[in-house]
Protein backbone atom coordinates (compact mmCIF):
# COMPACT_ATOMS: atom_id res chain seq x y z
CA UNK A 1 0.00 0.00 0.00
CA UNK A 2 1.35 3.43 -0.60
CA UNK A 3 0.46 6.72 0.59
CA UNK A 4 -2.93 8.00 -1.22
CA UNK A 5 -4.12 10.65 0.62
CA UNK A 6 -6.47 12.84 -1.45
CA UNK A 7 -7.74 16.94 -0.74
CA UNK A 8 -10.70 17.44 1.11
CA UNK A 9 -12.63 18.34 -2.25
CA UNK A 10 -11.71 15.38 -3.66
CA UNK A 11 -13.00 13.48 -0.79
CA UNK A 12 -15.91 15.33 -1.25
CA UNK A 13 -16.62 15.05 -5.13
CA UNK A 14 -16.74 11.15 -4.13
CA UNK A 15 -18.91 11.23 -1.73
CA UNK A 16 -21.58 13.57 -3.37
CA UNK A 17 -20.89 10.67 -6.48
CA UNK A 18 -21.57 7.78 -4.03
CA UNK A 19 -24.79 9.12 -2.65
CA UNK A 20 -26.35 10.22 -5.97
CA UNK A 21 -25.45 6.94 -6.63
CA UNK A 22 -27.30 5.81 -3.91
CA UNK A 23 -30.43 8.03 -4.81
CA UNK A 24 -30.19 6.62 -8.54
CA UNK A 25 -30.56 2.84 -7.11
CA UNK A 26 -33.47 3.69 -4.51
CA UNK A 27 -35.64 5.85 -7.53
CA UNK A 28 -34.73 3.81 -10.49
CA UNK A 29 -33.20 0.68 -9.64
CA UNK A 30 -30.74 0.88 -12.41
CA UNK A 31 -28.81 -2.29 -11.73
CA UNK A 32 -31.81 -4.59 -11.59
CA UNK A 33 -30.83 -6.35 -8.81
CA UNK A 34 -32.55 -6.30 -5.66
CA UNK A 35 -32.71 -2.89 -4.38
CA UNK A 36 -31.60 -3.78 -0.47
CA UNK A 37 -28.52 -5.32 -1.73
CA UNK A 38 -27.40 -2.37 -3.76
CA UNK A 39 -27.85 -0.45 -1.25
CA UNK A 40 -25.67 -2.23 1.38
CA UNK A 41 -22.60 -2.31 -1.31
CA UNK A 42 -23.02 1.75 -1.76
CA UNK A 43 -22.98 1.96 2.21
CA UNK A 44 -19.82 -0.45 1.76
CA UNK A 45 -18.15 1.89 -0.70
CA UNK A 46 -19.07 4.66 1.09
CA UNK A 47 -17.29 3.93 4.23
CA UNK A 48 -14.19 2.97 2.44
CA UNK A 49 -14.19 5.93 0.95
CA UNK A 50 -14.46 8.11 3.95
CA UNK A 51 -11.93 6.78 6.08
CA UNK A 52 -9.35 5.22 2.76
CA UNK A 53 -9.50 2.14 3.28
CA UNK A 54 -8.82 -0.73 0.55
CA UNK A 55 -11.91 -2.76 1.91
CA UNK A 56 -15.39 -2.27 3.65
CA UNK A 57 -17.38 -4.49 4.92
CA UNK A 58 -21.38 -4.40 6.55
CA UNK A 59 -22.21 -7.62 8.57
CA UNK A 60 -25.25 -8.25 9.65
CA UNK A 61 -25.95 -10.35 13.11
CA UNK A 62 -28.28 -13.05 13.18
CA UNK A 63 -28.72 -13.41 17.28
CA UNK A 64 -31.09 -16.53 16.49
CA UNK A 65 -28.54 -18.45 14.53
CA UNK A 66 -25.25 -17.46 16.36
CA UNK A 67 -24.01 -15.80 13.31
CA UNK A 68 -22.67 -12.76 11.63
CA UNK A 69 -22.72 -12.80 7.56
CA UNK A 70 -21.76 -9.67 5.22
CA UNK A 71 -24.35 -8.07 3.47
CA UNK A 72 -22.28 -6.34 1.50
CA UNK A 73 -18.28 -6.53 1.00
CA UNK A 74 -15.48 -5.15 -1.35
CA UNK A 75 -13.56 -7.05 -2.54
CA UNK A 76 -14.40 -10.49 -1.20
CA UNK A 77 -17.31 -12.97 -1.61
CA UNK A 78 -20.05 -13.25 1.12
CA UNK A 79 -18.47 -14.40 4.55
CA UNK A 80 -20.22 -16.15 7.52
CA UNK A 81 -18.93 -16.98 10.50
CA UNK A 82 -19.86 -17.78 14.39
CA UNK A 83 -20.49 -14.40 16.36
CA UNK A 84 -18.08 -15.28 18.90
CA UNK A 85 -15.10 -14.99 15.97
CA UNK A 86 -12.74 -12.43 15.18
CA UNK A 87 -12.66 -8.96 15.65
CA UNK A 88 -16.10 -8.21 14.66
CA UNK A 89 -17.44 -10.89 17.51
CA UNK A 90 -15.23 -8.68 19.78
CA UNK A 91 -16.77 -5.30 18.56
CA UNK A 92 -20.32 -6.98 19.02
CA UNK A 93 -19.80 -8.67 22.78
CA UNK A 94 -18.13 -5.79 24.29
CA UNK A 95 -20.02 -2.96 22.09
CA UNK A 96 -17.35 -0.65 21.32
CA UNK A 97 -14.96 0.02 18.66
CA UNK A 98 -12.08 -2.19 17.84
CA UNK A 99 -9.00 -1.08 16.17
CA UNK A 100 -5.75 -2.79 15.23
CA UNK A 101 -2.23 -1.74 12.97
CA UNK A 102 -1.23 -5.10 13.63
CA UNK A 103 -3.82 -7.74 13.49
CA UNK A 104 -1.45 -10.54 13.59
CA UNK A 105 -0.30 -10.12 16.96
CA UNK A 106 -4.00 -8.98 17.79
CA UNK A 107 -5.17 -12.00 20.33
CA UNK A 108 -8.74 -12.00 18.54
CA UNK A 109 -8.03 -11.77 14.93
CA UNK A 110 -9.31 -14.73 12.66
CA UNK A 111 -7.03 -15.39 9.87
CA UNK A 112 -9.16 -18.06 8.36
CA UNK A 113 -10.09 -15.54 5.43
CA UNK A 114 -6.66 -14.60 4.48
CA UNK A 115 -5.09 -18.38 4.96
CA UNK A 116 -8.18 -18.94 2.31
CA UNK A 117 -8.05 -15.93 0.17
CA UNK A 118 -3.98 -14.73 0.15
CA UNK A 119 -5.68 -10.95 0.85
CA UNK A 120 -2.96 -10.15 3.89
CA UNK A 121 -4.66 -7.61 6.64
CA UNK A 122 -2.60 -5.04 7.94
CA UNK A 123 -4.90 -2.77 9.70
CA UNK A 124 -8.69 -2.85 10.64
CA UNK A 125 -11.38 -1.05 12.21
CA UNK A 126 -14.13 -2.29 13.32
CA UNK A 127 -17.58 -0.64 14.70
CA UNK A 128 -20.83 -1.96 16.28
CA UNK A 129 -23.80 -1.07 14.56
CA UNK A 130 -27.69 -0.47 16.45
CA UNK A 131 -31.13 0.24 15.85
CA UNK A 132 -33.06 3.31 16.90
CA UNK A 133 -33.41 1.37 20.11
CA UNK A 134 -29.78 0.98 21.19
CA UNK A 135 -30.15 -3.29 20.52
CA UNK A 136 -26.76 -4.10 18.65
CA UNK A 137 -27.85 -5.21 15.34
CA UNK A 138 -24.21 -5.44 13.22
CA UNK A 139 -21.39 -3.76 12.33
CA UNK A 140 -19.24 -2.17 10.26
CA UNK A 141 -15.80 -3.17 9.08
CA UNK A 142 -12.89 -1.38 7.43
CA UNK A 143 -9.68 -3.51 5.85
CA UNK A 144 -6.08 -2.08 5.17
CA UNK A 145 -5.95 1.86 5.08
CA UNK A 146 -3.99 3.32 1.96
CA UNK A 147 -2.14 5.78 4.36
CA UNK A 148 0.82 3.37 5.72
CA UNK A 149 0.71 4.50 9.18
CA UNK A 150 -2.57 2.95 9.58
CA UNK A 151 -6.11 4.04 10.87
CA UNK A 152 -6.72 6.97 13.08
CA UNK A 153 -9.07 6.12 16.04
CA UNK A 154 -10.18 9.44 16.88
CA UNK A 155 -10.30 10.75 13.24
CA UNK A 156 -11.09 7.54 11.40
CA UNK A 157 -14.38 6.32 13.93
CA UNK A 158 -15.63 9.90 13.10
CA UNK A 159 -15.62 9.50 9.87
CA UNK A 160 -16.64 5.61 9.59
CA UNK A 161 -19.71 6.62 11.87
CA UNK A 162 -21.81 8.81 9.14
CA UNK A 163 -21.46 5.20 7.31
CA UNK A 164 -22.28 3.16 10.17
CA UNK A 165 -25.09 5.53 11.12
CA UNK A 166 -27.32 5.54 8.28
CA UNK A 167 -26.31 1.65 7.32
CA UNK A 168 -28.08 0.83 10.70
CA UNK A 169 -30.87 2.92 9.82
CA UNK A 170 -31.14 0.71 6.07
CA UNK A 171 -30.56 -2.28 8.40
CA UNK A 172 -33.06 -2.22 10.84
CA UNK A 173 -35.43 -1.10 7.88
CA UNK A 174 -34.54 -4.53 5.72
CA UNK A 175 -35.22 -6.04 9.01
CA UNK A 176 -38.31 -4.77 9.83
CA UNK A 177 -39.27 -6.02 6.33
CA UNK A 178 -37.78 -9.26 6.90
CA UNK A 179 -39.96 -9.64 10.30
CA UNK A 180 -43.36 -8.73 8.35
CA UNK A 181 -43.17 -11.52 5.49
CA UNK A 182 -42.30 -14.25 8.53
CA UNK A 183 -44.61 -15.73 10.35
CA UNK A 184 -44.01 -15.98 14.41
CA UNK A 185 -45.58 -18.98 15.30
CA UNK A 186 -44.04 -21.58 12.36
CA UNK A 187 -40.75 -19.12 11.49
CA UNK A 188 -42.21 -19.84 7.73
CA UNK A 189 -42.53 -17.27 5.40
CA UNK A 190 -45.94 -15.69 5.16
CA UNK A 191 -48.80 -15.04 2.66
CA UNK A 192 -46.56 -11.12 2.18
CA UNK A 193 -43.38 -13.34 2.17
CA UNK A 194 -44.67 -15.75 -0.72
CA UNK A 195 -46.25 -12.95 -2.93
CA UNK A 196 -42.27 -10.95 -2.49
CA UNK A 197 -40.68 -14.32 -3.04
CA UNK A 198 -42.90 -14.67 -6.50
CA UNK A 199 -41.88 -11.57 -7.81
CA UNK A 200 -38.07 -11.94 -7.29
CA UNK A 201 -38.05 -15.86 -7.43
CA UNK A 202 -40.33 -17.58 -9.34
CA UNK A 203 -42.03 -15.49 -11.44
CA UNK A 204 -39.25 -15.55 -14.16
CA UNK A 205 -37.80 -18.66 -13.26
CA UNK A 206 -37.06 -21.35 -16.09
CA UNK A 207 -39.80 -23.96 -15.84
CA UNK A 208 -40.85 -26.19 -14.68
CA UNK A 209 -41.52 -25.04 -11.41
CA UNK A 210 -44.70 -26.61 -9.20
CA UNK A 211 -46.99 -25.40 -6.46
CA UNK A 212 -48.95 -27.47 -3.70
CA UNK A 213 -51.36 -25.94 -1.32
CA UNK A 214 -52.20 -28.40 1.69
CA UNK A 215 -54.03 -27.68 5.35
CA UNK A 216 -54.45 -30.13 8.28
CA UNK A 217 -57.62 -32.30 8.06
CA UNK A 218 -60.03 -31.35 11.05
CA UNK A 219 -58.21 -28.77 12.27
CA UNK A 220 -60.97 -27.19 14.02
CA UNK A 221 -61.26 -30.48 15.30
CA UNK A 222 -57.86 -30.52 17.38
CA UNK A 223 -58.30 -26.91 18.86
CA UNK A 224 -61.99 -28.07 19.83
CA UNK A 225 -60.57 -31.37 21.51
CA UNK A 226 -57.22 -30.26 23.08
CA UNK A 227 -57.14 -26.24 23.33
CA UNK A 228 -55.64 -23.64 21.09
CA UNK A 229 -52.07 -24.34 22.62
CA UNK A 230 -52.27 -27.61 21.53
CA UNK A 231 -53.69 -25.96 17.71
CA UNK A 232 -50.11 -23.91 17.93
CA UNK A 233 -48.37 -27.03 18.59
CA UNK A 234 -49.95 -28.97 15.82
CA UNK A 235 -48.90 -25.98 13.09
CA UNK A 236 -45.11 -25.92 14.51
CA UNK A 237 -45.07 -29.69 14.21
CA UNK A 238 -46.63 -29.43 10.53
CA UNK A 239 -44.10 -26.61 9.52
CA UNK A 240 -41.00 -28.71 10.55
CA UNK A 241 -41.87 -31.60 8.66
CA UNK A 242 -42.65 -29.27 5.63
CA UNK A 243 -39.17 -27.22 5.82
CA UNK A 244 -37.44 -30.83 6.79
CA UNK A 245 -38.81 -31.45 2.69
CA UNK A 246 -38.65 -28.61 1.03
CA UNK A 247 -36.91 -25.46 1.00
CA UNK A 248 -39.66 -22.90 -0.01
CA UNK A 249 -42.59 -23.80 2.22
CA UNK A 250 -44.95 -20.79 3.67
CA UNK A 251 -48.05 -20.33 6.22
CA UNK A 252 -50.58 -19.58 3.74
CA UNK A 253 -52.92 -18.50 6.28
CA UNK A 254 -54.58 -20.65 9.23
CA UNK A 255 -54.10 -23.97 8.78
CA UNK A 256 -53.44 -23.93 5.11
CA UNK A 257 -49.50 -23.76 3.78
CA UNK A 258 -48.04 -23.48 -0.15
CA UNK A 259 -45.16 -25.37 -1.27
CA UNK A 260 -43.08 -24.34 -4.11
CA UNK A 261 -41.48 -26.68 -6.48
CA UNK A 262 -38.38 -24.70 -8.34
CA UNK A 263 -37.63 -27.29 -11.40
CA UNK A 264 -39.93 -29.52 -10.37
CA UNK A 265 -43.11 -30.85 -12.93
CA UNK A 266 -46.29 -32.01 -11.69
CA UNK A 267 -45.43 -35.28 -11.34
CA UNK A 268 -42.02 -34.69 -9.20
CA UNK A 269 -44.90 -32.44 -7.24
CA UNK A 270 -46.93 -35.12 -6.64
CA UNK A 271 -44.46 -37.43 -5.40
CA UNK A 272 -43.19 -34.84 -2.73
CA UNK A 273 -47.10 -33.98 -1.81
CA UNK A 274 -47.32 -38.03 -1.31
CA UNK A 275 -44.45 -38.23 0.35
CA UNK A 276 -44.85 -35.09 3.09
CA UNK A 277 -48.53 -36.90 3.51
CA UNK A 278 -47.38 -39.70 4.86
CA UNK A 279 -44.48 -38.00 6.72
CA UNK A 280 -47.14 -36.20 8.34
CA UNK A 281 -50.05 -39.21 8.37
CA UNK A 282 -47.06 -41.43 10.52
CA UNK A 283 -45.85 -38.45 12.80
CA UNK A 284 -46.99 -37.74 16.33
CA UNK A 285 -47.21 -34.33 17.95
CA UNK A 286 -46.66 -34.54 21.13
CA UNK A 287 -47.85 -31.72 23.05
CA UNK A 288 -47.94 -31.86 27.43
CA UNK A 289 -48.84 -35.27 27.83
CA UNK A 290 -51.19 -35.87 25.24
CA UNK A 291 -50.03 -37.25 21.80
CA UNK A 292 -51.96 -35.82 18.82
CA UNK A 293 -51.95 -37.48 14.99
CA UNK A 294 -53.19 -35.45 12.24
CA UNK A 295 -53.33 -36.04 8.32
CA UNK A 296 -53.14 -33.30 5.57
CA UNK A 297 -54.41 -32.96 2.35
CA UNK A 298 -52.96 -31.85 -0.91
CA UNK A 299 -53.67 -29.45 -4.33
CA UNK A 300 -50.51 -29.41 -6.58
CA UNK A 301 -50.40 -27.96 -9.89
CA UNK A 302 -47.69 -26.84 -12.51
CA UNK A 303 -47.13 -23.11 -12.71
CA UNK A 304 -48.29 -21.38 -15.95
CA UNK A 305 -46.54 -18.23 -16.87
CA UNK A 306 -49.47 -17.23 -19.10
CA UNK A 307 -52.04 -16.81 -16.12
CA UNK A 308 -51.60 -14.89 -13.30
CA UNK A 309 -49.85 -16.19 -9.76
CA UNK A 310 -53.66 -16.17 -8.53
CA UNK A 311 -55.13 -18.39 -10.78
CA UNK A 312 -52.37 -20.41 -10.60
CA UNK A 313 -53.07 -20.14 -7.02
CA UNK A 314 -56.82 -21.33 -7.84
CA UNK A 315 -56.01 -24.19 -9.50
CA UNK A 316 -54.32 -26.00 -6.58
CA UNK A 317 -56.65 -25.00 -4.36
CA UNK A 318 -59.41 -26.50 -6.56
CA UNK A 319 -57.69 -29.79 -6.29
CA UNK A 320 -57.19 -29.30 -2.64
CA UNK A 321 -60.54 -28.42 -2.28
CA UNK A 322 -61.61 -32.06 -4.00
CA UNK A 323 -59.15 -33.92 -1.94
CA UNK A 324 -60.88 -32.55 0.97
CA UNK A 325 -64.58 -33.34 -0.29
CA UNK A 326 -63.30 -37.00 -1.68
CA UNK A 327 -62.27 -38.50 1.65
CA UNK A 328 -59.39 -35.89 2.95
CA UNK A 329 -55.42 -37.19 3.51
CA UNK A 330 -55.27 -37.30 -0.05
CA UNK A 331 -53.55 -35.45 -3.01
CA UNK A 332 -54.67 -34.54 -5.98
CA UNK A 333 -52.59 -33.44 -8.50
CA UNK A 334 -54.74 -33.96 -11.84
Amino acid sequence: MTNQKISAEEMLNKIFTIMQNLYDEMRLNKSGQSTHLKVFEIFAELGRTLVGADRASFWRWDKRAHLLMTTAATGTEQIIISDKSGLVGQSLAENRTILTNDPYNHPNFNAAVDKKTGYLTKSILVMPVSNCHGEIIGAYQVINKLDEAGFDEIEDTKRLSIAAFICGMALESDMFLADSQRDKLTELKNRFGFHSDYQTKYRQATPPTSLIICDIDFFKKVNDTYGHNAGDAVLVHVAKILSTACGNVYRWGGEEFIIVLEGANIFDAASTAEKIRQSVMNSVCKFEDKEIRITMSFGCTEMDSKISVEDNIKIADTRLYRAKETGRNLVISG
